[in-house]
């Protein structure tokens, strides 16, 4: 990568670390101290506060992701911070819970994500778009871990209206970040690797095999919604627990589930059992939710069913954006990942809100979790018929600007070429798209021909 590559992908990761943090930070502790705002007694307020990040996060990701397209990137993403950090600020002073659903509302409608993603692409090559990407998977992952075992502290210290003001400061520090060091691209196009394209939406969502991994995402974090409502609520009650003391118990499970991930995810990924390492996962996932409906009665099984969610949580996470790559169409795969994140966004809502729904109603965590087990016993049987992917990534190349070819005919020459699964040539974004076998595609043949495009033709 260029050193300018190197600052867009490592500044724009940034931007989403202070961002998610001031998302993250507030999961392990919102359901305990929401309770304490007036009106936070109802614990449908709490779910439905919880949650309206997430609904409003849904209906805006894509449409600012298309808006950026029309009116700049850093335009849309100076927009959303500035939402997100009104959106904190509301939901510091609020002084009831019907103000913190605003606030939460607000927040969530600076969805930013998909014009960072766009952002990214323009400044990087083609051959570099995937570390870059990675870049800003690590930073995100990252902080969750950090978030899940520094809220309870800071909880304690500054109070939930505290992380929210600190969340508003993270998200000023990142609006100026944007002004002052990411790059300003010098061509902004569309990029169907990291965009949604209206055009191709039919044909995503009529893929049966997406179709299972959006019910997967939507499964998966409506699942961690739905915990997070109840659970901070059942390390004070049962494990006798205060809320700033809640680390104790994160901690080690977040850290065995990132460690018990990464063997995993080499055995699917090299070994070409991804599907078995999936749907293994999603089984876990199935037994801690499961376990945690039926015996929990003291701290001991609270942290062995939370080990055991994290290893399958984080197994998942890491699983389906890669299942995602493999599957979709080559010239879909932004559209594809555009709906994937539309579904979970949507997950974070309908979670938080039954959760607190059901909570209210029968006064016990219990229906949450039998719900949570319900979602992975579905996700089990629809994805257990899934088509096993083929070992494959994706790889693009930039085509000559004074190319004129004939883009059938070469899009046709590099689907023929050994160990090339599909091509396509996308002339109006000057790239090529191909997906080829992790090991044992004509590397040489498919630089030479791209070479060709490089000398300027009529």
């Amino acid at each position: 990568m260029s050193a300018l590559e190197l600052r867009a992908a490592s500044s724009l990761a940034g931007l989403y670390a202070l961002r998610m943090l001031g998302m993250f930070l507030i999961l392990p502790v919102f359901a305990v101290y929401a309770g304490h705002l007036p009106g936070g007694e109802n614990h449908t307020m709490v779910g439905l506060a919880f949650g309206a990040y997430g609904l409003t996060q849904a209906l805006l990701q894509l449409p600012f992701g298309m808006w950026s397209d029309h009116v700049g990137r850093k335009k849309v993403i100076y927009i959303g911070l500035a939402l997100f950090a009104i959106g904190s600020i509301m939901c510091a002073m609020a002084d009831h819970i019907a103000w913190l659903i605003v606030g939460r509302a607000v927040q969530g409608a600076g969805a930013i994500s998909a014009a960072v993603t766009a952002l990214l692409a323009d400044l990087t090559r083609e051959e570099h778009r995937t570390k870059a990407m990675a870049m800003i998977g690590a930073s995100i992952a990252s902080t969750f871990a950090i978030s899940l075992v520094a809220a309870p502290k800071l909880a304690e210290w500054i109070g939930l209206p505290g992380i929210f003001l600190l969340t508003a400061g993270l998200t000023i520090a990142a609006l100026i970040g944007v002004w002052k060091v990411v790059p300003n691209p010098a061509v902004s196009r569309f990029h169907s690797d990291a965009e949604a394209n209206t055009s191709r939406l039919p044909q995503v969502l009529k893929d049966p095999q997406l179709l299972r991994l959006n019910y997967g995402v939507f499964a998966l974090h409506a699942s961690q919604m739905a915990m997070f409502t109840v659970m901070p609520l059942l390390l004070k009650q049962i494990g006798g627990i205060d809320v700033a003391h809640h680390w104790w118990v994160y901690l080690p499970v977040v850290l065995i589930g990132f460690v018990l991930m990464v063997p995993a995810i080499i055995y699917g990924e090299k070994k070409n059992h991804l599907k078995e390492v999936f749907l293994f996962a999603i089984a876990l996932m199935f037994a801690a939710q499961l376990g945690m409906t039926l015996w929990m009665p003291s701290l001991t099984w609270i942290v062995v069913w939370l080990g055991v969610y994290f290893i399958a949580f984080n197994i998942l996470e890491a699983t389906q954006p890669s299942l995602i790559s493999k599957i979709a169409p080559t010239a879909a795969k932004g559209t594809a990942m555009g709906v994937y994140n539309t579904c979970q966004a949507a997950s974070m809502f309908m979670g938080s809100a039954l959760a607190g729904y059901l909570y209210q109603e029968f006064q016990s965590p219990m229906p949450v979790f039998a719900l949570c087990a319900l979602l992975m016993a579905f996700w089990l049987l629809v994805s257990w018929g899934m088509q096993a992917p083929l070992p494959v990534k994706t790889k693009m190349f930039h085509i000559g600007e004074e190319w004129s070819g004939d883009v059938g005919r070469l899009s046709a020459k590099l689907g023929a070429i050994d160990g090339v699964k599909e091509a396509v040539v996308l002339i109006d974004e000057r790239v090529a798209l191909l997906k080829v076998m992790q090991a044992g595609y004509d590397e040489a043949e498919v630089d030479r021909l791209i070479a060709e495009t490089n000398i300027a033709t009529t």
